[in-house]
């Protein structure tokens, strides 16, 4: 399944791939997001179990009313198991165009598959002649890529086969030991999909049979809104019922925010943090994180305590509040793209 063709999309977009200075701990600490995300100005149609949907930037419609809440047979994708790498992220075997495998890293903000130059070549991926222009929380420098065509795309075994492809995008500023970065919301669509970090599991499931609700009351969790971005579907919450903020497996930070942010929703500095290492985006910028005082934070009705939680310095003020790897690790995350919720419950 592809999104229509893309070509009115191509401008700039950021894509933060944080690692090292010296790229010698590949992903470590990422912040992967779209800052100026793709506007998906045309629509494409696509099939799940049987049944037509129209597919564009506002979400998943039916294109019958009365639509089916069963699902009718079709395969979904198997469960796969991943592997948290501490230097780069959440990682599973992956197949492109049938060839493989290639280590990829699980990435809900990337907002694109991205595939490096070895893996198109290898995989015969073809591209297009218009160019992406990648960069990164900084704001600062830039790299990039190639719009991509896929014909396949596998996870976890060479059969096991995902229904989407969304934006694809193959670039050569991927650190070593990273083939690729895979965004399961591009990947799955229109399916929906759980990380279940205790389990190590990445499910598939229809969201029409087995739909996410508001009246979900298990203790402990939350079924919250999924805020769509314009032209993006990347999953942001409202935290404390004042700021956006980005669920990220791909970042190896906790809570993580600028200044401003960090005052506004009342997280005070007072000067003791434990500075990390600085990390160096796709385009080149600096980013430097400072590990300040646990937080606590609500998103719905669920308060996160205790929350590892890093003031970022140097990233561009339009960079969004991310809930990373740190602060997510006690959770199983289910997204519901149809009816654009999120469960966030205890693993």
């Amino acid at each position: 399944m592809r999104l229509g063709s893309h070509r009115s999309i191509i401008g700039v977009v950021l894509i933060a791939l944080a690692a090292t200075s010296t790229w010698a701990a590949s992903f470590k600490r990422a912040a992967h997001l779209l800052s100026t995300p793709p506007v998906l100005t045309e629509r494409a149609a696509v099939s799940l179990n049987g049944e037509s949907f129209a597919l564009d930037a506002r979400g998943l419609q039916s294109s019958r009313a009365g639509a089916a809440t069963q699902a009718n047979g079709a395969r979904l994708p198997s469960t796969i198991r991943f592997r948290e790498v501490e230097e780069r992220g959440l990682m599973a075997r992956v197949w492109v165009n049938g060839v493989g495998s290639y280590s990829f890293a699980i990435d809900t903000g990337a907002g694109a598959t991205l595939l490096s130059e070895r893996v198109a070549r290898e995989a015969a991926v073809g591209t297009r002649r218009s160019r992406v222009t990648l960069g990164g929380l900084s704001g600062a420098g830039k790299a990039s890529g190639r719009e991509a065509v896929l014909s396949s795309l596998a996870i976890g075994e060479s059969d096991n086969m995902l229904p989407g492809r969304g934006l694809c995008i193959v670039t050569d500023n991927l650190p070593p030991g990273v083939d690729g970065v895979l965004d399961p919301t591009e990947a799955y669509w229109p399916l929906g999909y759980v990380i279940d970090f205790r389990n190590d599991e990445l499910r598939a499931f229809d969201p029409r049979a087995t739909p996410l609700s508001r009246d979900d009351q298990t203790p402990g969790a939350a079924v919250v809104a999924w805020l769509f971005e314009a032209g993006s579907r990347r999953p942001f919450v409202m935290l404390n019922g004042t700021r956006r903020a980005l669920i990220d497996t791909g970042s190896r930070f906790g809570l993580a925010l600028g200044v401003e942010d960090a005052r506004a929703i009342g997280i005070l500095n007072d000067g003791r943090g434990r500075s990390r290492d600085g990390v160096r985006d796709i385009g080149g910028g600096q980013v430097t994180a400072t590990r300040v005082a646990p937080a606590t934070v609500n998103i719905g009705a669920l308060a996160l305590r205790g929350v590892p939680t890093d003031l970022l310095l140097g990233a561009h003020a339009g960079a969004p509040i991310l809930l990373g790897r740190d602060a997510l690790r006690p959770f199983e995350l289910t997204f519901d793209p149809l009816h654009r919720l999120i469960r966030i419950a205890p693993g």
